[in-house]
């Protein structure tokens, strides 16, 4: 069950962005409704007023793209605390991978879970991602590009990490791992 969002656009009868609820509390797929026709399709990817109707902020403030040489790179587990805390849109632009992320808000009913989606270039979905949930991915095809749209700005002192095989959130990505940063293979265990 999810929530569907359309509104006239000039060209097109209508565009629709689906908001899809995922395990992990407040964390949505958001699937397009393309308009298609001999040229191609057309599809908003995202309306931060339809992202504030469902109460998910989405003050977006950067755009970054993240380019991967080799099938089976892993990054991640990344997030910023607060006050810095980050929002994050993601969808892969180029080739697949497989998203993951790991709720690591004490509060939450999912606190410590992990959920994991193939994000792909002709999946067209995207991944929201609340403040509180660590991000990272595997890249499932060589040359793979991830688009992300965040809020608010990247800031050093409140970025950290947790490892991506810490015991504690059991996550299992679908290839053997090919490359890791030794940032990423540095961070601890998480710790509440």
């Amino acid at each position: 069950m999810g929530w569907k969002i359309c509104s006239p656009h000039p060209h097109h009868s209508s565009d629709c962005v689906k908001f899809v609820p995922t395990p992990l509390q407040g964390v949505v797929m958001l699937e397009l409704d393309k308009s298609e026709d001999i040229r191609g399709f057309f599809a908003r990817t995202c309306d931060v007023e339809d992202f504030s109707r469902h109460g998910l902020k989405a003050n977006f403030r950067q755009y970054s793209i993240s380019f991967n040489h080799k099938k089976g790179t892993v990054r991640g587990m990344h997030f910023q605390i607060a006050p810095q805390a980050e929002t994050k849109l993601v969808r892969c632009t180029r080739g697949a991978i497989f998203d993951v992320v790991v709720d690591l808000r004490p509060e939450s009913p999912t606190f410590c879970q992990s959920y994991g989606v193939e994000l792909t270039q002709e999946n067209h979905r995207s991944l929201f991602i609340p403040e509180g949930i660590a991000h990272g991915f595997q890249t499932l095809e060589d040359c793979s590009e991830v688009y992300y749209q965040i809020s608010p700005d990247y800031s050093p002192e409140h970025s950290r990490g947790a490892r991506w095989n810490d015991p504690r959130f059991s996550i299992r990505f679908p290839l053997p791992i090919s490359v890791v940063s030794e940032r990423d293979l540095a961070f601890p265990d998480f710790k509440i």
